[in-house]
């Protein structure tokens, strides 16, 4: 990985090589990562009714399982996402990994629900570390298309995790019960220890945080304005929101109401999860890239009222099915636009804009999974997925109608030189206060703190 020098003296990133041994370990390594997020949630959800007979507890409180999942792996980010950036990866890559290690080993002994769920935020916190490197690290060692291949090739893969997740999780609780899925996440989290070591640390010295501590939690107020990444995030969060209202709501529907096995369920959900890497694939053909979310965008919307007339009136589970695979496929498009342009816009804080990009997604999904529990659970779905698909479709054209931005800089970032913030921060050896100051005193505009290359990588992504 190369660096330039821009006018204003602050380092960008030349595109990294995307060939070769290490490339295809990294590559494996970070499916893995992002896999491990969808198997904390994915791989028990099979058990979900049989849980609430063993507790014997409520629908909507067995689902806060998942809830309190979802809250740990964004909480986390949040949290782990400036310490990455002030430490290094590999360091916050160690500890996630342990803590959630100590959460599923401990699950196995819950005696309560309420026992479960709060180990199931542990396992949450530790995951989060995983799941936010994942998007991390790339942003780290490439940018423009390269970035955007990369981001669409994990995708893609990682389409295949939340694929098998349900299919073992019926299997395993099938044969041992329960308690043998929390077995298998934890040696999942210990084989990612091991293959650690490995891989190397994508954050130098040069560019991590230096300063006091409480500069790097300021970021987010930086992301948090930044109204480019916060409308790609808040579509990825509306689209993970909706997965999470599906995910929450089908072995409620496919095994109480329908009647089919555990085992049978992990495979109607193992069919459908694979139409998530389709799409995130067909995404990268489109031309301009975002015109995929808007696409997206649309079929979720006549999607979600199609299904939502067959979830009040028409009692098929194949029509409940043939809805889920076309939706699915749309969300597939949606994430890999939203994952790479919001990556892209808060590249400067790579490690807080995964945080906070995945601390938004799991708001959303947070909020919908005890929601489709209330009373009847079809006519809840419905009524949820439908809400979603309006969020999305507001947050798709929105998406559309930003204008192509360049190379992100600390100045158009709102970091540098600007009346809003009269004493910049030093948030990076890049960003001191030198460096500051001669973009003050120059007064360039935005373009012109531009490399060329960073500018044509930039444009790439909007052209597709």
């Amino acid at each position: 990985m190369g660096e330039t020098t821009t006018q204003a003296g602050v380092s960008t990133q030349t595109e990294s090589p995307i060939s070769g041994g290490y490339y295809w370990f990294v590559i494996i390594y970070l499916v893995l990562l992002s896999a491990f997020g969808s198997f904390v949630n994915d791989m028990y959800i099979p058990t979900l009714p049989v849980m609430c007979k063993a507790f014997h507890c409520s629908v909507s409180t067995c689902q806060l399982g998942l809830t309190f999942g979802m809250i740990g792996l964004g909480v986390g980010q949040m949290l782990l996402g400036p310490f990455s950036d002030r430490w290094g990866r590999k360091p916050i890559l160690y500890i996630a990994m342990v803590i959630f290690a100590i959460g599923a080993f401990c699950s196995v002994w819950s005696h309560s629900i309420w026992e479960f769920i709060w180990w199931r935020l542990v396992q949450g916190f530790g995951a989060s570390g995983g799941y936010f490197l994942a998007r991390t690290i790339p942003a780290d060692m490439y940018q423009g298309q390269h970035l955007a291949k990369v981001m669409a090739l994990v995708g893609a893969i990682n389409g295949f995790a939340p694929a098998s997740a349900p299919v073992l999780g019926g299997f395993v609780s099938h044969a041992i019960g329960w308690r043998g899925i929390f077995w298998i996440l934890f040696g999942f989290s210990i084989l990612l220890l091991m293959l650690a070591p490995a891989l190397k640390e994508s954050l130098p010295p040069s560019r991590r945080v230096q300063g006091h501590f409480g500069i790097a939690f300021k970021n987010y107020g930086y992301l948090v304005k930044n109204k480019r990444f916060m409308v790609h995030s808040l579509l990825k969060g509306a689209a993970l929101g909706l997965v999470f209202a599906y995910v929450s709501a089908a072995p409620f529907i496919i095994q109480d109401h329908y009647h089919y096995s555990q085992l049978q369920f992990g495979l109607f959900m193992g069919f459908n999860a694979i139409f998530i890497a389709f799409g995130a694939t067909i995404a990268l053909t489109f031309k301009p890239l975002k015109r995929a979310a808007v696409v997206g965008a649309w079929g979720i919307f006549f999607i979600c009222i199609g299904q939502g007339i067959c979830l009040f009136l028409v009692d098929s589970v194949w029509v409940y099915e043939a809805w889920n695979v076309c939706m699915i496929f749309c969300i597939g498009l949606i994430f890999t636009v939203s994952n790479t342009l919001a990556m892209n816009e808060g590249r400067l804080y790579a490690g807080d804009a995964s945080a906070l990009l995945g601390f938004i997604g799991y708001v959303f999904g947070g909020i919908a999974s005890p929601v489709v529990g209330l009373n009847n659970v079809l006519h809840s779905t419905a009524i949820t997925q439908m809400a979603y698909a309006v969020l999305i479709l507001v947050l798709a054209h929105m998406t559309k109608v930003i204008p192509a931005e360049l190379e992100p800089t600390f100045e158009s970032a709102g970091r540098t030189g600007l009346p809003k913030y009269p004493k910049p921060l030093s948030s990076t050896k890049a960003d001191a206060p030198g460096a500051a100051a001669q973009v003050a005193t120059e007064t360039v505009s935005r373009a012109s703190t531009v490399t060329p290359d960073a500018s044509e990588g930039n444009k790439s992504i909007e052209n597709g």
